[in-house]
């Protein structure tokens, strides 16, 4: 069978961005506009409803899930003041989603957050295929290894109004850390920006790259984005692929489940 060169190409790419920056912007991706169009809308209008409204979405206290509404506008972190509102639910697959985390208010918030996951799900899938390939593996490899059909979808709101001291906050534009400099990242209209995190790069055995990244507020206007976080279930262990790793090329990461590597994470102990 004859490889289309564009499909090559394609794959090369990925995996080329993958592996120097960790981090890169998808278009063509195939969600169409309207249906981040209707995303943003709901999110926007959910976040500029009354604090008490808000509030009703509130994570529950003590829950060991970080699931619900909270907010971080005068939280003080590492000197500076955290500035961000925030939102975190589950949007697949169903057995993990509860409904009284998202929003009845706007209507449509439900049925905006279900198409885009539908499609959101079909690109992550694209994406598996060719960060596989990038790795000369099988097309289905990386996906079948973190469990892809149970894979958790957590979405994330982050809602930073403007911010009068830009300087005394944490928030919004995005900033990539790079050979000893943080770097700017030129947000492209309607792209999806694809970040690896850490278990592909342990999975890749360190060929992919996991960044470090932060963000940045603005004084003048309200910025708002949508991350979506895939994970694994929780008791499956992770660890280099057994065809990534050889005589000259050992493991240079431990097998961990991912609960305890989310446990150490949390918790600032080295992995």
């Amino acid at each position: 069978m004859a490889i289309d060169p564009d499909e090559a190409n394609l794959t090369r790419l990925i995996a080329e961005a993958s592996m120097e920056w960790g981090i890169f912007q998808i278009v063509n991706h195939g969600i169409p506009s309207h249906v981040i169009t209707s995303l943003q809308k709901v999110g926007r209008e959910f976040f500029e409803l009354s604090q008490e409204e808000k509030e009703l979405y509130a994570k529950l206290p003590d829950s060991k899930s970080i699931e619900g509404y909270g907010t971080k506008l005068q939280k003080e972190v590492e000197g500076k003041k955290a500035w961000v509102d925030h939102l975190f639910h589950n949007v697949w697959p169903p057995s993990a989603i509860n409904y009284h985390f998202w929003p009845k208010n706007p209507p449509s918030y439900r049925d905006a957050n279900e198409e885009y996951t539908k499609c959101l799900r079909g690109v992550a899938d694209k994406l598996f295929s060719r960060l596989s390939l990038g790795l000369g593996l099988d097309e289905d490899e990386l996906k079948k290894s973190v469990d892809g059909d149970e894979l958790t979808y957590l979405l994330k709101i982050n809602y930073y109004p403007p911010c009068p001291r830009p300087d005394l906050a944490l928030g919004v534009d995005l900033q990539v850390f790079r050979d000893d400099h943080w770097f700017d990242v030129k947000y492209i209209p309607n792209a999806l920006v694809i970040h690896i995190g850490d278990q592909l790069e342990i999975l890749s055995n360190g060929k992919y790259k996991s960044i470090l990244h932060r963000t940045t507020v603005n004084k003048e206007m309200t910025r708002m984005s949508w991350p979506v976080f895939l994970e694994p279930p929780p008791e499956l262990a992770i660890g280099p692929l057994s065809r990534l790793i050889n005589e000259e090329n050992p493991p240079k990461y431990k097998e961990k489940k991912y609960c305890d590597y989310v446990y150490c994470k949390l918790n600032k102990i080295p992995q």
